[in-house]
């Protein structure tokens, strides 16, 4: 993937879930919100392996303005998902940690779970998702 200036990028990871499939596909909007900058990147997330490079379902980007961004997934189907974020301000394209691995780029969840102790689960991240539209707010931390 090609990284642009003032782009966001983020992934979907995806779950079964019983009877996952049985909606019919939709559009999942994820809007990014606090983002400090208009630079750089936001990079993604991962399914089995939630968080792990290459492991994504899905990726999607869009222009970051005035703090907020909005990634769209369209003609996805029903079922439980969670998705992951982080600002690559300087167009990184791994997460960076410093002292006992803090991100030093912003970083958010789905269902923005805390994070204080550690990356959550994917669990912690996951929302059931039934088809049709929905706007799903990521608040990013730094």
């Amino acid at each position: 993937m090609r990284l642009l200036y003032s782009v966001l990028a983020l992934a979907l990871a995806f779950g079964l879930a019983p009877g996952a499939n049985a909606e019919p596909s939709g559009k999942l909007t994820v809007s990014v919100i606090g983002v400090r900058s208009d630079s750089g990147a936001v990079l993604y997330s991962s399914p089995a392996g939630f968080r792990e490079p290459g492991h994504e379902l899905r990726g999607a980007v869009a222009q970051i303005k005035n703090g907020l961004a909005a990634c769209v997934f369209s003609g996805l189907p029903a079922g439980t998902y969670a998705v992951a974020v982080f600002h690559a301000e300087h167009n990184e394209t791994q997460m960076e940690t410093g002292l006992f691995g803090k991100p030093k780029q912003g970083y958010g969840f789905s269902n923005n779970p805390s994070s204080t102790f550690g990356p959550p689960s994917f669990t912690s991240a996951a929302f059931e998702y039934r088809g049709g539209s929905l706007n799903l707010p990521v608040q990013l931390s730094y």
